[in-house]
């Protein structure tokens, strides 16, 4: 009998890992919340089986299911708790585990208290509080938010005055105030240096052999212009060996433990001479780092190894030093399209058949579409775009460039009307010069172009 996976979404983050589950002979069910205006989401549809009703998760899915599956930490987690507490075989944190995130202000405690070097930092739940202090503190120059935020909230300022004026202005929006009110953010002391990450997988059976060390792309443009995007693509390696992992994952295994933690945890620094200094949490998947994860990860099962996990094993098959490059292809208005409306349905995706390969699919269904059959026009069924986050290609390879030319050979190839976009410099850029830099400070050693 196959087994089955439960995948508990709030924002169509798993249709790449339920294609791949399926594929592998997994029995796949799919809840994808609906949109803030209630209608169905349709990424997956004529792909996935999905779950409509939501009450049905707790009364039919979850004892149906051999492993649950929470791409998010803001959501029902209360919710799953009980079931999480009766041994249920779920991949996600508690909400107390979550709020290592969620909270910016008791992650830097936990990262304190576990002996990790922190920077100064200070929690607000008032714009106007935030900006007296700037004033008194002006080396205090990044904002980050707690909860369920928008990313761009997170601002990194040049000078007191440049935050002091976002500050203003997020002051003068009721939903902004609302939120901190409720949620809260984080003033930080800025350091100037090189943003690195690692991650790697914790469960009963405590730290994975492997990390998963980091770059991310976070910027709309080349050259790390203009909005936050969350993020436009990534650059990572898996590693056994990172001495990054060594100074700032490894010492919050104790905490991890006592919370029951499950599943992938990511420490975002900043590395200058006198040592990396910690930003944040991820306790969850991230977007497009799941996707790396999938293409490093060569178990022949894409699944079987979360499950394991679960269950106190480490099964992680990778290739020691592998380095993979992901690249987000949107469509505009992104990161906008939320905002303006924009209909972004319906339209045809080709060149892009390889999505059980380099190719991870997210907004994307199937539809009908105007096809070439020879030198005729035929409406024939295919893949169209469900929404302006549509694919993400990823690349592997011995080195950066190997990895870099696999990916842009694989995204050139996919065709999409309505002017579909992607940064062409991730992997490379900032790269070029940081990584020496890196080397010369004891980091990412191995890694090259």
């Amino acid at each position: 009998m196959s087994k089955r996976l439960l995948l508990i979404d709030p924002a169509s983050n798993c249709l790449d890992m339920a294609l791949r589950a399926q594929n592998a002979g997994w029995d796949v069910k799919w809840y994808d919340a609906p949109r803030k205006d209630g209608m169905p989401r349709l990424a997956g549809k004529g792909m996935i089986e999905k779950i409509s009703n939501f009450s049905e998760i707790t009364r039919k899915w979850m004892d149906w299911a051999d492993l649950i599956y929470l791409p998010d930490n803001t959501r029902w987690l209360d919710m799953l708790e009980p079931y999480r507490l009766k041994g249920y075989p779920i991949l996600a944190p508690s909400a107390e585990a979550a709020k290592l995130e969620t909270d910016r202000d008791i992650g830097q405690k936990a990262m304190a208290k576990a002996g990790i070097p922190i920077m100064s930092s200070k929690a607000f739940h008032d714009y106007n509080d935030a900006i007296a202090f700037v004033k008194k503190n002006p080396e205090f120059l990044v904002s980050k938010p707690s909860g369920d935020a928008n990313k761009a909230l997170s601002y990194v300022a040049s000078d007191p005055a440049d935050l002091i004026y976002m500050l203003s202005r997020w002051a003068q929006r009721d939903d902004l105030r609302s939120a901190a009110k409720k949620d809260g953010f984080i003033l930080q002391e800025r350091k100037y240096g090189i943003e690195m990450a690692v991650g790697g997988w914790f469960g009963p059976g405590g730290w994975s052999k492997w990390f998963y060390e980091n770059w991310e792309y976070k910027k709309l443009m080349d050259g790390d212009l203009g909005v936050a995007t969350g993020e436009m693509g990534t650059l990572s390696r898996m590693t056994k060996r990172s001495k990054l992992a060594e100074q700032v994952l490894l010492p919050i295994g104790e905490t991890l433990a006592k919370l029951g933690y499950v599943g992938y945890i990511d420490n975002n620094c900043i590395i200058d001479k006198d040592g990396p200094w910690p930003m944040e949490w991820t306790m969850r998947d991230g977007w497009p780092t799941k996707h790396n994860v999938t293409a490093h990860i060569k178990n022949e099962d894409p699944i079987q190894w979360q499950l394991d996990l679960v269950n106190g094993k480490d099964t992680i098959e990778a290739i020691d030093n592998e380095v993979c490059v992901s690249i987000l292809m949107a469509l505009p208005d992104f990161p906008y399209s939320k905002i303006t409306n924009k209909d972004l349905c319906g339209i045809p995706i080709r060149g892009a058949e390889d999505y059980l390969g380099k190719v991870h699919l997210s907004e994307v269904m199937i539809g009908t579409a105007p096809t070439m059959v020879g030198d005729k026009v035929v409406d024939l069924p295919g893949l169209v775009t469900a929404g302006d986050y549509t694919l993400i290609v990823t690349g592997t390879g011995d080195n950066i460039t190997a990895a870099r030319r696999t990916a842009y050979n694989a995204i050139k190839k996919i065709k999409i009307p309505n002017n579909p976009f992607y940064r062409l410099d991730i992997g490379a850029g900032r790269m070029k010069k940081q990584l020496p830099e890196l080397h010369r400070m004891g980091y990412a050693k191995g890694l090259e172009f």
